[in-house]
């Protein structure tokens, strides 16, 4: 989502909770300048890749032992 700067300062609150979930770019004589992010977007994103990663039927013990002995 793009919006102006003046826009941003009269709904600071709205855009500090849409930016949760989506990236917000503030522009400033037409041109974007700021973009403003979720801090852990990147968390969740890694996340999300590995999801499905591991077998259901594979413990955390088992996946690590596996993952030690290929080194």
């Amino acid at each position: 989502m793009t919006i102006t700067a003046t826009e941003f300062k009269l709904n600071l609150g709205k855009y500090l909770v849409l930016a949760e979930t989506e990236d917000i770019f503030i522009s400033r004589n037409g041109k974007v300048n700021v973009k403003l992010v979720n801090n852990n977007q990147d968390r969740v994103e890694a996340m999300k890749s590995l999801f499905g990663c591991i077998p259901a039927d594979i413990t955390p013990e088992e996946a690590r032992e596996e993952r030690i002995d290929k080194i």
